[in-house]
């Protein structure tokens, strides 16, 4: 990416240490495990004091800005995590949490680049697992909504609008690999394809490969099928394994409709 990630980490631990309401921080994700390359971002961690933690994440523009000039900054929704893009060419996301919140972290293994009271001493920061509830209603959306976006499909088909028709199909393939995921333990995501090859064999997904066709009717109603045939190879398993309702019904019906568009 061109730039010198120590740089910014070494500016990270001054800003830190210059800010009395932060007595901790840390570097996690694959530069604290060694296993970065020239594409990785910078994982970091702020841990404030209880009293000050909502001004430390109010301030977290300043913060930043004693990083380098930030082009992009954004929370998406989750105030205690900002994501951030430099004008270097730098890419990270700062995590901030407090002393008296340390089993509210998840961020997996750390290094440990500021520790004003030792509380980072033998701290263990494990990957929470996926909730059972979260992951049995994201499961339940996956399986219906997979057949609603196929009568999306169908009747964008059906009227030749192949722009649309091909966003569906996106939508299709994005569903088989969220339910890809949840099989193997893993949390669906908005972005279906992120670090993707850490969650799932390429191997089980491999007749997907042949959905990504030419925007031509033809192609495109052979990926819709080939979409629909794995999804119906697996969700009824991923369902009763995870105590949530296939709706054959819905599926039935659809699938129909995608028949007759073939014929």
């Amino acid at each position: 990416m061109g730039h010198d990630p120590g740089v910014v980490v070494a500016r990270f631990i001054d800003a830190c240490a210059a800010d009395d309401r932060i007595v901790a921080a840390f570097l996690a994700g694959s530069h604290a495990t060694g296993t970065a390359d020239a594409h990785s971002d910078l994982d970091l961690g702020v841990i404030s004091t209880d009293e000050t933690f909502a001004d430390v994440i109010a301030d977290q523009r300043a913060l930043i800005s004693r990083l380098g000039e930030p082009l992009f900054l954004d929370h998406f929704d989750r105030a205690w995590n900002v994501f951030f893009i430099l004008a270097d060419g730098t890419e990270g996301e700062i995590f901030f949490g407090h002393e008296g919140g340390l089993n509210e972290i998840d961020v997996g293994p750390f290094r440990s680049l500021l520790d004003r009271h030792g509380i980072l001493a033998g701290a263990t920061f494990p990957f929470s697992p996926p909730d059972p509830d979260e992951q049995r209603e994201r499961l339940r959306q996956i399986l219906n909504w997979f057949w609603h976006e196929l009568s999306h499909f169908t009747t964008a088909l059906g009227r030749d609008d192949l722009w649309w028709a091909y966003g569906q199909l996106e939508a299709l393939r994005g569903h088989c690999v969220n339910l890809m995921r949840i099989q193997h333990g893993a949390e669906a995501q908005e972005e279906p394809y992120e670090k993707l090859a850490k969650a799932i064999p390429g191997s089980e997904l491999a007749s997907l490969r042949t959905t990504f066709c030419p925007m031509e009717r033809q192609p495109m109603l052979r990926a819709a099928q080939e979409l629909v045939r794995f999804f119906r190879s697996h969700a009824p398993r991923v369902a009763e394994a995870h105590g949530a309702a296939y709706p054959e019904a819905l599926a039935h019906l659809m699938t129909e409709r995608l028949d007759q568009l073939a014929r």
